[in-house]
């Protein structure tokens, strides 16, 4: 016997791990212990995006490359 009766989910707030590195960084920064720059130090907040574009750019010229040589090859 099915039991159809919906399942309560939990979700736990939370800074997660960049977050924490971010302020990590941040406070190392300010107390002097590393001499990065800013852009570095907030790093953890951008990259994650920047990595997920490189990859959508990547995937979009493949699919560009790979359709001209299927039309190259369909002549």
């Amino acid at each position: 016997m099915t039991d159809d009766k919906p399942q309560a989910t939990v979700t736990v707030p939370g800074v997660g791990f960049a977050g924490l590195l971010t302020v990590l960084f941040i406070g190392l920064k300010l107390t002097g212990y590393v001499d990065w720059s800013w852009i570095w130090v907030l790093s953890p907040l951008w990259l994650p995006a920047a990595i997920l574009l490189v990859v959508v750019v990547i995937v979009f010229l493949a699919y560009l490359i790979g359709s001209a040589l299927w039309g190259l090859v369909r002549k």
